[in-house]
């Protein structure tokens, strides 16, 4: 028995690793009563990635491209290849991702099972949005081509399907042409959530890519300042086809519990906010300091100690007033346990293949907090409220601590997906938000 993590460090679990080396491999048998998940790079934040006492398969090996339409941009690779490698091979073709979360090491499988977003949502959908097909294994030997025409509810069920249909083997997406790996950038200061809804409107027009980073310790007429970041990408002649750098950073160490808290939070937030001298700057940048800033650091999750840390991310519906956004940032400033990386965006309205798909019209926000035990649970409990009673959903790929009420109410497929889900195949995150309704 193995102990795999999350990127979050938490739950602590222990696995049983079978490493998959091709994807023509059949998949190992289990014992009664014993349990299959694939593991691919381990950047989910909490236990969707896990299946504490089963299986699981890490398919880092299945790192093959099988081919690729020059004229096109149609990618066909196995599921463990990585979206770094993927960006290796493709930016210097002239070719990019369709969408990306904010880091690369994710391997294409788990962008499926996650059905990740990016900055760009209103304008290109989650990843599911751009893929053409993939053969999925199932325990009982099968091996299934899923597409929009061929097994279309497995295919729906996979996209956002946490892994749980069975093992994807290789995949089939489209990628975008570009001209230049260089951005076009703008940020923007806004000084609190009034002055964001109405530059996050306007930019949501004029940019492939938006997204905003918060502060969530600010209070009063304050409330929710922060800068906007907004791009496209270059047009041809500024700069070329240069692919990016691996990370020359790392954090080789944990760092003491009480490094981030109120006073040292507050002191980043205030830096970081009054960085811009200007209201508005612009800037021509690399795609991957636009994209992928904490990738430049390796194992940057250590900066949070050995007792790890959550994320918590929702969506809520646009309102007029943004009554629940308001709401959890007086919560969260109000705690003093200010999230050090708190990232806010508009989901658009385009909607994903997946049942499961966790993008939903509305403003999504996403929030790192060290664990500080019962404190940070409390925090959470209160959060979950307001989000419930706004009629927003919580996102799976970043959850330890999400109760089964608020994943019922989020998912109401999750019946009709439990259908679909392969009988040997399970995860820690499923057994927690639906035990309780299995056995009732």
């Amino acid at each position: 028995m193995k102990h795999l993590e999350s990127w979050g460090r938490l739950p602590k679990t222990i696995h049983a690793v079978q490493s998959m080396q091709w994807s023509s491999d059949s998949l190992p048998k289990v014992e009664d009563g014993g349990t299959l998940l694939a593991y691919g790079l381990g950047r989910s934040y909490g236990d969707s990635c896990l299946n504490d006492g089963g299986t699981l398969l890490v398919t880092q090996k299945m790192n093959r491209l099988l081919s690729f339409n020059s004229q096109t941009g149609m990618l066909r690779c196995e599921s463990g290849v990585s979206l770094d490698a993927i960006l290796q091979f493709a930016v210097p073709r002239g070719w990019f991702l369709p969408t990306s979360p904010g880091t690369k090491y994710v391997t294409v499988g788990g962008a499926i099972a996650n059905d990740v977003h990016g900055k760009n949502h209103h304008r290109a959908g989650t990843f599911g949005c751009h893929v053409k097909c993939f053969e999925l294994l199932r325990s009982n030997g099968q091996r299934l081509i899923c597409s929009p025409s061929e097994n279309a509810p497995l295919f729906s069920a996979t996209i956002g399907g946490l892994g749980l249909t069975g093992l994807i083997t290789w995949v089939e997406f489209g990628l975008r042409p570009i001209d230049t790996a260089m951005m076009d950038v703008e940020s923007v200061k806004f000084r609190n959530l009034d002055d964001f809804f109405e530059i996050s409107a306007q930019s949501d027009k004029d940019f492939e890519y938006t997204v905003a980073w918060v502060d969530c310790l600010a209070q009063g007429d304050a409330l929710g300042r922060g800068i906007l970041m907004r791009g496209n990408h270059a047009k041809k002649g500024v700069g070329e086809l240069r692919v990016h750098h691996q990370p020359r950073l790392n954090v080789p160490l944990d760092f003491p519990s009480l490094a981030l808290n109120r006073f040292s939070v507050q002191v980043f937030n205030n830096l970081y906010y009054g960085r811009l001298v200007n209201r508005q700057t612009h800037s021509v940048k690399h795609y991957d300091p636009f994209f992928y800033p904490l990738d430049a650091v390796n194992n940057w999750k250590r900066i949070y100690g050995r007792r790890g840390f959550f994320q918590y991310q929702f969506t809520v519906p646009l309102s007029a007033d943004a009554s629940a956004l308001r709401e959890v940032f007086k919560l969260i400033a109000q705690s003093g346990m200010g999230s050090f990386l708190a990232v806010l965006k508009t989901f658009g309205d385009i909607q994903s293949p997946g049942m499961l798909s966790y993008p939903s019209p509305g403003m999504t926000l996403a929030l790192d907090f060290p664990n500080n035990g019962y404190k940070t649970s409390e925090l959470f409990e209160r959060l979950n409220s307001v989000v419930m009673r706004a009629g927003g959903r919580f996102y799976p790929a970043k959850d330890s601590l999400m109760p089964p009420a608020a994943f019922i109410q989020s998912y109401p497929n999750w019946e009709l997906f439990r259908t679909f889900i392969d009988p040997a195949f399970s995860s820690s995150f499923w057994r927690r938000v639906t035990r309780s309704k299995i056995e009732l």
